[in-house]
């Protein structure tokens, strides 16, 4: 498949842009050359819908005059003086930036890791055809199942490139496969739907498409004729799939460009307990055949595990070069390309598995509602007010009874992450994993 991608024509593109960047008066610069291959196919009732093959090419510069900096992307370098010439004429109007600059020489990656980031198996259409009617089909199989919402299978190539003006060179090449499948059940106004997926770096980590489709349709079927609850405090457990949201809001609270903003509610918790005691969370760029293992950052630099959180207490922000200078702090890898410049996040972050399984947290809490589903973005980023809609299971004496929706799940994140109780259903796949998550005491709006 690496055949697909030349980066030793990736290199020279981004070698020529700093090249010229520095010729054309830039004090420092950049360059990142990003180019992939996908094919993706789409099914719905036994006929393929749409076939998509997508293939591109973005070069991006960035250059550093003082401290303004501008930067020009291109899908073609036919003449890298004129867009470096374009870039540094567009810095010295630029207004400064005391936090702009490179990475320090001394944070860069100095010798690539070896990481498992590339299965060189290619699917054709007719592949990816194959197993999207697979899922379709074992969907439709599942009792109570009405009709398809679609089915589909992909996969994915990407190239990165990058070099600077002060010595770092890298270059990653990356796959990624993935499937879905959309069942619904019952008709008209009853009708509920449901999915499930599984995204993948290696095709041979990936779910059978039965199982795909299968669990589609009974996650539909379970979800017919719900009730609606009135309105009380309770018991919540998040199901792995929806608890990885709630990984995302802490994630989201200890972004070191959120704290410098000063828009985080976690931004003067530094070194204090913001999660239940002996909760942890890992971040983890080198993580085997993980979906967002890399073996360099945005800006060339080094990074390495870290507990985000340990025992509870926070232990770093997620910083990139921009974020810790503002910060007087010390960068950890974690920045990631955005736009004209940069920008920090995570990589693999995991909260990591309790000692209970789903049913025993159901059994300690008793009654309460299980959540499957989440609707809308109701977080406030400041202050940690949390306000979603919801549907999922109402479960009592630990068995679940019926299902329900229309529900608001209301409380604050600073007292939901200092009361979660996670399980030991670790849904490991995604860049954010999770167990299922218990919170005592959430207020629940209804009826």
């Amino acid at each position: 498949m690496s055949e697909l991608i030349d980066q030793t024509e990736l290199q020279s593109r981004a070698e020529r842009l700093v090249a010229a960047a520095r010729n054309a008066g830039a004090d420092a610069c950049d360059a990142i050359a990003v180019t992939g291959v996908s094919l993706g196919v789409e099914v719905r009732d036994g006929k393929v819908e749409e076939t998509e093959r997508a293939e591109g090419d973005d070069v991006t510069l960035r250059v550093f005059v003082g401290k303004r900096s501008a930067a020009v992307s291109a899908n073609q370098l036919d003449n890298p003086s004129d867009l470096a010439e374009r870039a540094v004429a567009m810095a010295k109007v630029a207004p400064e930036d005391p936090f702009a600059g490179l990475a320090d020489p001394d944070m860069l990656v100095k010798q690539l890791p070896e990481l498992e980031l590339l299965d060189s198996k290619q699917l054709s259409a007719d592949e990816l055809t194959n197993i999207a009617l697979e899922a379709e089909a074992a969907g439709l199989s599942v009792e109570g199942i009405s009709k398809s919402g679609g089915a589909s299978a992909s996969w994915r190539l990407a190239g990165v490139v990058m070099a600077t003006s002060h010595g770092f060179q890298g270059a990653y090449l990356s796959s990624r496969f993935g499937m879905s499948m959309t069942a619904v059940a019952g008709d008209g106004t009853a009708m509920e739907r449901d999915y499930d997926f599984d995204s993948r770096t290696f095709f041979e980590d990936l779910d059978a498409p039965a199982d795909i489709g299968r669990r589609a349709g009974e996650r539909a079927v379970r979800r017919l004729n719900p009730d609606k609850i009135s309105t009380r405090t309770t018991n919540v457990i998040y199901e792995a799939r929806a608890a990885r949201s709630i990984l995302g809001h802490l994630v989201g609270a200890i972004n070191g460009a959120s704290v410098a903003r000063k828009t985080s509610f976690l931004m003067d918790h530094m070194g204090e307990a913001v999660l239940a005691p002996g909760l942890t969370v890992v971040d983890d760029p080198f993580k085997r055949r993980g979906a967002a293992t890399r073996p360099f950052d945005g800006e060339g630099t080094e990074a390495s595990v870290l507990n985000m959180v340990e025992d509870g207490v926070l232990q770093h922000w997620y910083l990139d070069g921009a974020s810790a200078r503002e910060l007087g702090l010390t960068p950890n890898g974690r920045a990631r390309r955005a736009g004209s410049g940069t920008s920090p996040g995570s990589t693999n972050v995991t909260l990591m598995r309790g000692e209970k399984s789903l049913e025993e947290l159901m059994a300690d809490a008793g009654d309460g509602l299980l959540v499957t589903d989440l609707i809308g973005h109701g977080v406030n980023g400041l202050t940690g007010d949390y306000s979603r809609g919801a549907a999922g299971f109402w479960f009592e004496n630990g068995k679940i009874v019926r299902p329900v929706s229309e529900i608001t799940i209301a409380g604050n994140l600073k007292d939901m992450f200092k009361r979660m109780v996670p399980g030991s259903d670790l849904d490991n796949r995604y860049a954010a994993a999770a167990p299922s998550i218990l919170i005592e005491g959430m207020a629940l709006a209804g009826n």
